[in-house]
């Protein structure tokens, strides 16, 4: 599998929730890193964190959270993503479209390090009640 096809198949397990699958796609000291100012936003480390502390925190505290796809950009061993963020916040009732872009570094076809930089006002505005 090309770097490209690893990461749009990271993006098929998120949509549905296979994260056994995950655990295989990425190194064992994979390095999850959300910007700075995004809710529960920090560097994870290790898939299993990942998938109990990021995708399962995000279906507790969203509905149909997801990320839509814009362009997919290769750069060597790295694939940038554009898109944005979607979903509708479970406490505050509020929809959520914000724009982003994630960053996925491979080596040996496994991801080894995820970073995201999304717009964190409009994530924080979805989340205010």
């Amino acid at each position: 599998m090309s770097n490209l096809q690893v990461v749009q198949e990271l993006y098929r397990i998120f949509r549905e929730k296979d994260y056994d699958a995950f655990l295989n796609l990425c190194t064992s000291d994979l390095e999850w890193i959300q910007n700075q100012g995004f809710p529960q936003g920090k560097t994870y480390r290790g898939a299993t964190a990942v998938v109990e502390k990021v995708f399962k925190a995000n279906d507790d505290r969203w509905k149909k959270f997801s990320f839509q796809i814009e362009q997919y950009l290769e750069a060597g061993n790295s694939i940038v993503v554009i898109g944005a963020y979607v979903g509708h916040h479970r406490q505050s009732q509020k929809s959520l479209c914000a724009a982003a872009a994630h960053v996925y570094d491979l080596v040996d076809g496994k991801i080894c390090r995820f970073r995201m930089f999304a717009d964190t006002k409009t994530i924080w505005d979805s989340i205010a009640e």
